[in-house]
């Protein structure tokens, strides 16, 4: 096999659930009555917005033996997502969350991740992935939280990049799901040389370095659950010091920041939408991203890209079931001013 003409454009690993979404939109999360069940899980997303963009995905997460676990890879095989690596973990329960919407600025949600399937992913698991025959290897920092997930996650990382492949991060932090914000960011930082790309936000950047839990401040009103005191630009220098190349800074309506190492930052401009739901807007970006790096774009042109899928999916209802097509993204680029 030559990474030249891999079987696989991206795969992903990480956790994966179903998500139900608040029907009522500007309702109070009490007051709530209906849900629409979509599914989710960042590196599940990304994977299923590589694939509408043309690109031959798969997914390394796992599943409860349970009907929940059923609906998502009845989802991605429908997508056309590679799903013949997902274990079905016995006597784990497939993950949920439960998401309001309360624009323009609260988003709730509750994981519901006790004895999660996903992050029983082991080793084995990680061996029975072709992780040498893929372009892209991307993993979650919700992935490291716990064992065995912490280390399967690592050794796919060293097999993914001993074969060639670009190795990207999102950061993906959820306080919740860490005992501790220093253990977050103390795990990560280890991982980081196994990391070419990091993508992340300016709070989740933050975090990979922070020493004191106290400059964490958990809210579950916004997305990634923290705001996280420091400097951006030191946070950049003390991750790239750890050997990723570039560090992708999204910022939302803003577009994106880029940080190559080497080379002066510069920003990559969003595109102006009315907002409906930001959920799963990150990993419409990455996965625009990606599928720059894959057809072989600058950094810049990819970020575009990005901005590109996370405008659109902030227009919807729900973020896997609503990411763009191919066609349908390079149209909105064309249509507002190119790449």
């Amino acid at each position: 096999m030559s990474l030249t003409d891999p079987t696989y454009d991206l795969i992903t690993m990480g956790r994966s659930s179903i998500d139900l979404y608040a029907n009522e939109v500007g309702a109070p999360f009490v007051d709530i009555k209906s849900f629409a069940a979509y599914v989710g899980g960042s590196p599940t997303n990304i994977a299923v917005g590589a694939r509408r963009l043309g690109l031959k995905a798969a997914v390394l997460t796992a599943v409860g033996s349970d009907p929940v676990g059923e609906f998502i890879l009845k989802f991605l095989a429908k997508e056309g997502v590679e799903t013949k690596f997902i274990p079905v973990k016995s006597g784990a329960r497939t993950s949920a969350v439960v998401l309001g919407i309360e624009p323009p600025d609260k988003f709730p949600l509750v994981y519901y991740r006790d004895n999660c399937a996903d992050i029983q992913l082991g080793i084995d698991d990680a061996l029975r992935t072709p992780l040498g025959d893929c372009r892209i290897f991307e993993f979650s920092g919700t992935g490291l939280s716990r064992e065995p997930s912490r280390s399967a996650t690592l050794f796919a990382a060293e097999r993914a990049r001993a074969a060639g492949a670009t190795v990207v991060l999102d950061v993906d932090f959820r306080p919740d799901q860490w005992h501790d914000p220093r253990a977050f960011g103390v795990t990560v930082r280890n991982a980081l040389p196994l990391v070419d790309i990091v993508l992340g936000t300016e709070d989740e950047c933050k975090a990979v370095t922070i020493a004191q839990p106290s400059q964490v401040s958990v809210t579950h009103s916004q997305i990634s659950g923290a705001r996280v005191a420091g400097d951006l630009s030191s946070a950049v220098r003390a991750i790239q010091a750890r050997g990723p190349r570039c560090v992708v800074v999204k910022r939302g309506e803003r577009g994106a920041s880029l940080f190559e190492t080497g080379r002066p930052a510069q920003d990559v401009p969003g595109f102006p939408v009315e907002v409906y739901n930001v959920l799963g807007a990150g990993d419409a970006f990455a996965a625009g991203f990606i599928y720059g790096l894959v057809k072989g774009w600058d950094y810049r042109k990819a970020a575009r890209m990005g901005n590109a899928g996370g405008a659109i999916v902030v227009t919807r209802h729900g973020c896997a079931n609503f990411m763009a097509l191919e066609r349908e993204a390079l149209d909105f680029v064309s249509e507002r001013g190119g790449f």
